[in-house]
């Protein structure tokens, strides 16, 4: 009885761990509380190692020794496989490539609202040469802010913005800046009024009105708390869509790992046919969310995504300004135009 309460333990650990590693190849990566676990990949990779470790001095007692060895086996396995996974996408890259004419950088940072001075926006995107920064959580009045100061500093760059609502709570509003020298651009219609967008907190599309600059998406998609899954789901899906023209680049806080997006890629792509950045430039694994934990065990929620119009050469996750007042890092992305 004993062993057969063994074995049936170690097959149920074993597909829980496997759900864990591969969740999209059993459908639950969208599902609570799956969702919420899986964003923390570096932090069960590390549970999965400890609980073999104990698992492995229980393997001393002699009774259940094959019944432990068994169970470490399938924790380690579980672990290192999830390690391979980290460690492909990127445990820490700190340099960005040299600009030049066919370089793009592009700045997301969730600023929690007033939580982020402005001018410390406005400084980091100067310092980081950005021409598209798209601040999530951040009302028209702290992105003018930003403008007008990156101006000052000899950086200028026009400012937009879509916002839900005229309660002034930060959460209801995205800006988006970027610079002239990509062109003339507008913010269509659809997701300013709420009628094509994310649900719960806004996005914005910018369109190029002259120049052949990149349709830019600064994104927002609803944090998946266990009352708003759907939404979030729906979120994903319509941030994946606006992937479907040639020329998109798009960026910002999408509350949700390269794990959630796993169904939602096409033609190769990451999220419809966008690619993740920091994925292809060795950030992937770091996290930018939350500020209070180390990078590398937080859940890299924020991104930046281009098609194949665009080649990712380089990204940086500023840890510097986990002081700043917003739970969220930066992320800062090189893009470089290629004829695709």
């Amino acid at each position: 009885m004993l062993r057969l309460t063994g074995i049936l333990v170690t097959l149920v650990t074993a597909i829980a761990v496997a759900a864990l590693t591969w969740p999209g190849f059993f459908r639950i990566d969208g599902l609570f509380p799956v969702a919420q676990i899986i964003s923390f990949r570096a932090p069960v990779v590390l549970a999965l190692a400890g609980i073999a470790v104990l698992f492995l001095l229980l393997a001393v007692v002699r009774r259940v020794r094959a019944f432990a060895f068994a169970m470490t086996l399938v924790l380690l396995a579980g672990a290192a496989i999830g390690g391979v996974t980290l460690t492909s996408r990127g445990m820490g890259s700190t340099t960005l490539p040299e600009k030049d004419a066919n370089s793009v950088r592009v700045m997301t940072w969730n600023t929690a609202g007033e939580a982020t001075p402005p001018d410390d926006i406005a400084r980091t995107a100067v310092a980081m040469s950005a021409d598209i920064v798209t601040l999530p959580e951040t009302t028209i009045e702290v992105g003018e802010k930003v403008a007008v100061q990156m101006r000052e500093l000899g950086h200028p760059m026009w400012a937009f913005h879509t916002e839900y609502g005229v309660d002034g709570w930060a959460a209801d509003s995205t800006t988006l800046l970027i610079s002239p020298s990509l062109g003339e651009y507008s913010v269509i219609a659809s997701s300013q009024n709420g009628t094509s967008n994310t649900s719960t907190v806004p996005s914005a599309v910018a369109m190029p009105v002259s120049g052949d600059g990149p349709i830019i998406v600064a994104a927002h998609a609803v944090a998946p708390r266990q009352s708003a899954m759907a939404d979030w789901r729906h979120d994903l899906q319509w941030l994946a869509d606006q992937c479907a023209s040639a020329n998109v680049i798009m960026a910002g806080d999408f509350n949700a790992t390269v794990e959630h997006m796993a169904r939602l890629g096409s033609d190769g792509g990451t999220l419809g046919r966008c690619h993740d950045a920091a994925s292809v430039t060795g950030n992937g694994a770091v996290g930018t969310w939350p500020t209070s934990v180390p990078a590398l065990l937080g859940a890299p929620i924020d991104h930046v995504m281009a098609t194949s119009a665009w080649r990712a050469t380089g990204s940086v996750v500023l840890t510097a300004l986990d002081g700043s007042g917003s739970d969220h890092r930066p992320l800062i992305v090189q893009l470089e135009r290629t004829s695709g």
